[in-house]
């Protein structure tokens, strides 16, 4: 596999996991963010689909796919927690960013009328983020289910007639539902930041001259000052913090881990920015270089 730059044309489909099912908007961003990696004649994007994110590291990491797509914020919910956790805790690499504008639509089985539907099934994130639509139609029960793609999978699968799921427009083009209502989700500015991962060993393969932000992770004694000192050291060099988060370290009560994101001009800021943080943290690790979005 060749991918310098992070544009190189494959001589063999590319094999992508994801969190979700076909149709998921997990399968839309793998689309968006790889669809330069294969042309006529090349092998196409092939997507993995994976019921845990567990299983997307794991299947990464024994090499049955070639990169992973999962998100990692969205601008209504917040962060993706557990995929911070992930990230600090395997061999990976972040290797491309890219936003993806998140539009739910009503699905049904082709022929079911509006009035029919008693029931709507999707993920409890994609149900909230509908708040509105659904108070409009009262007679229409909210119902949680694993994926959004997943809920039109299974009411396509079942035929049935009184239940519609809220997913992205591809599920209806994967499974063969009908589209009964579009954009149901209450706020138009809602989006999800989505990363490319690649294994740790490969990431030479993916590096992109235009990269210009940075994710990574570390850890500070538990004493005050500390993450000041940590934060003061980014700015000394010159780099420009556009994200933390912080996450607890298992075993060890309120103590954490940071994340933080920034932006660079040069390369060797990056790495001064990460030699400052090394030699003041009990714990550095770099997550990955990219273009940001």
């Amino acid at each position: 596999m060749t991918a310098k730059g992070g544009a190189g044309l494959l001589k063999t489909g590319l094999r992508v996991a994801i969190q979700g099912e076909m149709g998921s908007n997990s399968h839309m961003a793998a689309l968006q963010l790889l669809s330069d990696m294969s042309c006529p004649g090349a092998g196409a994007i092939e997507i993995v689909p994976c019921t845990v994110s567990a299983l997307v590291f794991e299947r990464l990491l024994a090499g049955n796919v070639d990169v992973a797509v999962l998100p990692i914020e969205n601008s209504l919910h917040g962060s993706v927690a557990e995929h911070y956790d992930l990230l600090l805790e395997h061999p990976v690499r972040m290797v491309r960013e890219g936003l993806l504008r998140i539009r739910f639509h009503l699905i049904a089985v082709p022929g079911v009328e509006f009035q029919e539907l008693r029931r709507v099934l999707s993920h409890p994130v994609a149900l909230a983020q509908c708040r509105r639509f659904l108070a409009e139609n009262p007679q229409l029960e909210g119902m949680p289910f694993y994926d959004t793609a997943g809920s039109v999978k299974h009411l396509m699968a079942l035929g049935l007639r009184d239940t519609a799921g809220i997913a992205p427009e591809l599920a209806a083009t994967e499974y063969g539902g009908a589209i009964l209502r579009r954009d149901l989700e209450d706020h138009a500015a809602n989006f999800t930041r989505f990363h490319v991962l690649c294994r740790e060993g490969s990431a030479g393969e993916w590096s992109d001259s235009g990269a210009n932000k940075m994710s990574v992770a570390f850890s500070v004694e538990h004493r005050p000052g500390t993450l000041v000192e940590a934060l003061r050291l980014l700015a000394d060099e010159g780099v420009d913090l556009t994200r933390i988060e912080s996450r607890p370290v298992p075993g060890r009560p309120w103590e954490y881990v940071f994340y933080v994101e920034f932006r660079f001009a040069r390369v060797d800021d990056a790495a001064a920015a990460v030699r400052a943080l090394r030699a003041h943290c009990g714990m550095v690790k770099e997550l990955g270089r990219y273009a940001a979005a």
